[in-house]
């Protein structure tokens, strides 16, 4: 039941699903279980959520196996038409859906329309992708007979979503599932598990309103993530696993999908060097890195996590990303002017704290911030420290925080030495007018993305994701749905 608060418009409050999706109705879990979702920025609790459980998430997979082959048969078009309309009320209802995210995330409003706008456009990539699904029909070299390759929907998939982006993770696993054919369990983070109900609620509306059949998006909120993945991973009828998460997280999983031999998609930790050269447009630099870094108060998985700047700009690059992060303002997401919201738990604070205190223990010096505001909720100042060793917990670790930590190199091989200095490699970003060197970096760094003078990577039409410790397949652009399918080889 929703509590009293200004921040989420009566109207949206009103129509958040609470239960478990299953077969296409919303219902309480089992046993009749419920936990607390609260605004980080209050800690006001929000709503209570039903509290799924084992019996919850086999009842899903049951429905979504049972949807398979009808959605399958589906036709591309069909698909497709389901999809454009999604993204049609999700746009239409940005207002609400942005409120939602902010009320449950803490991020600012203008963030949190961002992001909604971001999700629409994965839903409406692959409903044009959908109908451009490719096959192969070729003479074999032989001259023997020919050969057809065909792609179709691996089957039912687990979809298991993190809390730092409650729509756009979630958009960017539905969307090219549902393209591909294949049904879904989602299960939604515990703390942001308001958005996704907000939105399943949009697609299930959808269905019914087309006579599609019913459990083809299923969703089990729980808090016990345990008892919900590790039963359907054992389940033979499940054939796809996609998770956004820790690397911890994702190393477990990938143990258990290993027993039926999943497909797998995994998007993990990072740990973003931001390399800045002597040759760098230090406006330009300095404005990227406040996005790179400041982004739902720096909780993404691409955020930049080391600052590298190079010696000849490294304290005027420093003074000026300090005056930056002076000039943010910190608040409730939906109060007017805010730019820098709240963690989304007491925790994450905590460990910031720790985090900075030990580098300063170290030798590093805070140029802004370093504390926490006195006020209610979870929330740190924003924070520029320099004279980082580079072998502190606050350069190895992924922060997940609003603490930019500033490592000087000399050469360009040290700079790119120590930014590949980490188990992690989702995303990397440079600033640099050397085209030169914008080439060597592409070849060298390792990491799955690179951002050269800017400071965001993603984009629906483009294939997101890392090496190493940071991940399996790719999510976005023609790579993304290729992840729902399989190939099938036919001699002829």
């Amino acid at each position: 039941m929703s509590t009293s608060t200004p921040h989420l418009p009566p109207t949206v409050a009103a129509h958040v699903p609470t239960g478990v999706l299953v077969g296409g109705a919303w219902r309480p879990a089992h046993g009749g279980r419920t936990f607390e979702v609260a605004d980080p920025a209050t800690t006001e609790v929000l709503f209570d959520v039903a509290d799924g459980d084992e019996q919850d998430a086999l009842d899903a997979l049951t429905a979504a196996d049972d949807a398979f082959p009808a959605w399958r048969a589906t036709s591309p078009r069909q698909r497709s038409d389901v999809l454009r309309a999604v993204f049609d009320t999700i746009t239409h209802r940005t207002e609400d859906i942005a409120a939602l995210v902010t009320a449950e995330g803490g991020k600012p409003l203008a963030e949190s329309r961002a992001e909604v706008a971001y999700a629409a456009e994965y839903v409406r990539w692959y409903s044009e992708q959908a109908v451009r699904v490719d096959g192969l029909a070729r003479r074999a070299p032989a001259g023997t007979h020919h050969q057809l390759v065909l792609r179709r929907p691996v089957g039912p998939a687990l979809l298991i979503a993190p809390w730092n982006f409650p729509i756009a993770m979630i958009a960017r696993k539905v969307a090219p599932a549902l393209a591909a054919g294949c049904t879904a369990v989602v299960k939604p983070a515990q703390l942001t598990p308001l958005t996704t109900a907000f939105v399943a609620e949009i697609v299930r509306e959808e269905l019914a309103g087309r006579d599609l059949p019913t459990g083809i998006l299923n969703v089990v909120p729980t808090s016990s993530a345990r008892s919900v993945s590790g039963p359907l991973l054992a389940d033979p009828r499940l054939r796809k696993l996609s998770f956004t998460g820790s690397t911890e997280v994702g190393s477990t999983l990938l143990k258990a999908a290993a027993d039926h031999v999943l497909r797998t998609s995994m998007e993990l930790g990072g740990n973003a060097p931001f390399l800045v050269f002597d040759d760098a447009d230090l406006d330009a630099a300095v404005q990227g890195a406040v996005q790179a870094k400041m982004r739902n108060a720096g909780q993404t998985c691409v955020a930049a996590n080391r600052f590298l700047v190079q010696e000849g700009v490294a304290e005027e690059f420093t003074a000026r990303l300090a005056r930056a992060f002076d000039e943010l303002v910190v608040g409730h997401g939906a109060e007017p002017g805010t730019t820098v919201g709240p963690l989304i738990e007491r925790a994450a604070v905590e460990r910031v704290e720790q985090v900075v205190a030990e580098a300063v223990d170290d030798g590093a010096r805070v140029r802004t911030g370093g504390s926490r505001p006195q006020r209610p909720g979870y929330f740190y100042a924003p924070t520029v420290v320099d004279r980082v060793a580079p072998e502190t917990r606050l350069v190895r670790e992924e922060i997940f925080g609003p603490v930019a930590p500033v490592v000087t190199f000399g050469s360009e091989e040290e700079g790119v030495t120590l930014a590949n200095a980490t188990p992690f490699g989702l995303v990397a970003y440079a600033y640099t007018r050397d085209v030169g060197r914008v080439m060597r970096l592409a070849e060298s760094v390792e990491a799955g993305m690179l951002g050269v003078n800017r400071g965001m990577v993603s984009d629906a039409s483009a294939p997101f994701g890392g090496v190493k410790s940071s991940g399996l397949g790719r999510e976005g652009g023609e790579a993304g749905i290729e992840e729902y399918l399989e190939p099938v080889y036919v001699a002829l």
